[in-house]
């Protein structure tokens, strides 16, 4: 790799430091290509990037960003998750990480803490913002579907009457 494409790597790495609300370390323990790329797949349907760094350049990229608590994180043949929704990034590696002993989360940074893998796990749990949305929307509008269907009923009754 070229000194040039060595500091724009940098360069994009300190945006997405910068930007995410999680980066999530996953170890890759001899994944093949098959394995990443399935990988890639599923974090993409999840609304997360995936993204194979050399951890030299990545702790560069870190100075200056809310995730410089990660630097410890990057041992060995890493990758980094990442994306601004803090669910999006940890389903599709954890639910890679089950299936694959391949893959294992060592941690991350959420909105600029260090999280463990369990913690990570745990966010991977619950439900994105787009289900939670549509789960206040429905709420929403049960009790104005009831109020309709009771005065509809009431002027059925005073028509009736």
């Amino acid at each position: 790799m070229k000194r040039e494409e060595k500091q724009e790597l940098i360069t994009e790495l300190n945006g997405v430091f910068k930007t995410s609300g999680l980066v999530v370390v996953v170890l890759n323990k001899g994944m093949t290509v098959a394995d990443v790329t399935e990988l890639r797949n599923n974090i993409r349907k999840d609304g997360a990037k995936y993204r194979v760094a050399k951890n030299r350049l990545a702790k560069f990229a870190l100075a200056g960003t809310p995730c410089e608590e990660m630097a410890d994180l990057l041992v060995g043949p890493t990758a980094l998750a990442y994306s601004e929704d803090a669910i999006a990034a940890s389903r599709a590696v954890v639910k890679m990480a089950k299936t694959n002993d391949k893959i294992e989360v060592v941690g991350g940074i959420m909105n600029g803490k260090k999280v463990d893998a369990k913690t990570i796990a745990e966010l991977a749990a619950l439900p994105s913002l787009d289900e939670l949305r549509a789960k206040l929307v429905g709420l929403l509008q049960a009790p104005a579907g009831q109020l309709a269907r009771l005065a509809k009923a009431y002027s059925e009754k005073e028509q009736a009457a």
